[in-house]
């Protein structure tokens, strides 16, 4: 029996591309996400939004998302996440959704651009939304 050895190239190949979905699923596992500096930031995979919390006009719950038409995006069990064009008023909408099930916060900033972020831990969606809502509301106080 004549075994003929793969070439190196290809064992580099199919390694690089194990860690590359590795990587693809890893990102896009969760919403990561940080609030420093007066911004919020969002990651998911390739989709990033960096809000200024004095940018958001308002901050909500809301149990369910809007009729929305995908641009660009996906949705994968209780997960939605990309962007998405509002059918009511033709704007862009970031999703980054974990959970489908639970409520999600909705932010309006720039006048018209909607984001609805959640988590899958609903407490750390509750404390997120009660840190804007806190950062908000300081604003409000003192517009400086």
């Amino acid at each position: 029996m004549n075994k003929k050895k793969r070439h190196w190239l290809c064992n580099v190949l199919i390694v690089l591309t194990l860690f590359i979905c590795i990587f693809a699923f890893v990102i896009h596992y969760k919403n990561w996400h940080k609030i420093e500096e007066g911004e919020l930031k969002i990651l998911s995979g390739i989709y990033y939004q960096r809000i200024s919390i004095s940018e958001i006009d308002s901050i909500k719950f809301v149990d369910k998302l809007p009729e929305m038409e995908r641009s660009n995006g996906f949705s994968w069990e209780a997960k939605e996440k990309g962007i998405f064009k509002d059918s009511l008023t033709q704007t862009k909408v970031y999703v980054f959704v974990d959970d489908l099930r639970q409520q999600k916060i909705r932010l309006v900033h720039g006048d018209s651009l909607k984001v609805f972020i959640n988590f899958k831990d609903s407490l750390e969606t509750q404390k997120v939304y009660e840190v804007l809502k806190e950062e908000l509301l300081a604003k409000l106080k003192n517009p400086n």
